[in-house]
């Protein structure tokens, strides 16, 4: 493997298609300002650089970052590449990551609206990450320790598995099919309307109006936290520890709870709902 380190890449395409080459301690910034300096390139490993330009790695294969830092004008900078691995490393461009395959992300920080978006196998371990769209369109997805905050996360996704992490976000999961989430906090509005086969297992639920127009919905020893009017014509399988604020029109299946607070049937439903409701009884 060829060692480049202690330079500079301002221009475009400085580095195009690079082929087993290892990245040490450079920068790719200046008032040249090129592009896609790593485009097409193979077998590339940069180790403690920062990257401040625009589509450093497109249509690359076997890609390793590892203490690498892309400032937030390094925009759209991992874009169809399969095999990549991320470690230690901050990735603060829009669009860092899209339409790539065979990803793994750990023990990083990410800032970056609309990320992830149609990529496919994508791992997050121990990472914290700031997006508006998360993950749209994605498949085959697997997160775990993972710190989220955003708006809206997961929408389209399908086969994706979520544990020990905490997901502050606003309308996650829409359309989404044959997700499990466990050991895991959600937090937000909205959520998971529309979606097929979501699993939440040893979750805190926390918000309004969540998990409506549901099919497949699994609940296994849930927190539900100022959930009013929820499960609306949903087909729901819920265990509920505690009360619930508020269940409204749920349209099938059965829900155990400690508590409803308020169980809502309206005269003008769209749809006849024949939930069974259970409440335990106190001890």
């Amino acid at each position: 493997m060829t060692v480049i380190q202690n330079r500079n890449f301002p221009n475009e395409r400085d580095l195009y298609a690079a082929n087993d080459v290892l990245i040490k301690n450079c920068t790719f910034q200046g008032e040249e300002d090129g592009e896609s300096a790593l485009k097409e390139a193979k077998n590339v490993k940069l180790e403690n650089c920062l990257m401040a330009l625009r589509y450093p790695l497109w249509h690359d294969e076997n890609v390793e970052l590892c203490d690498v830092t892309m400032t937030d004008t390094c925009r759209a900078a991992l874009w169809y590449t399969d095999g990549l691995t991320v470690q230690n490393s901050r990735l603060f461009g829009i669009k860092a990551l899209r339409e790539c395959n065979r990803a793994v992300i750990s023990a990083s920080q990410i800032k970056s609206p609309e990320f992830g978006w149609k990529s496919h196998f994508v791992t997050l371990k121990d990472t914290e990450i700031e997006s508006e769209y998360l993950f749209l369109l994605a498949t085959d997805l697997h997160l775990d320790g993972v710190r989220f905050q955003g708006k809206y996360s997961f929408q389209y996704v399908e086969n994706v598995t979520i544990e020990n992490s905490v997901l502050d976000t606003k309308d996650a999961f829409w359309h989404s099919k044959n997700v499990t989430v466990k050991n895991s906090v959600v937090k937000g509005e909205y959520l998971a309307w529309y979606s097929e086969n979501l699993a939440l297992i040893n979750c805190k639920i926390i918000g309004t109006q969540p998990l409506c127009y549901c099919k497949g919905l699994k609940l296994i020893d849930c927190e539900m936290v100022d959930t009013d009017f929820s499960f609306e014509y949903s087909e729901v399988e819920a265990c509920v520890r505690g009360t619930i604020l508020s269940v409204k029109n749920p349209r099938a299946g059965k829900i155990v709870a400690d508590g409803i607070a308020d169980l809502i049937y309206t005269d003008d439903s769209k749809y006849r709902c024949e939930c069974e409701i259970c409440v335990r009884k106190s001890a």
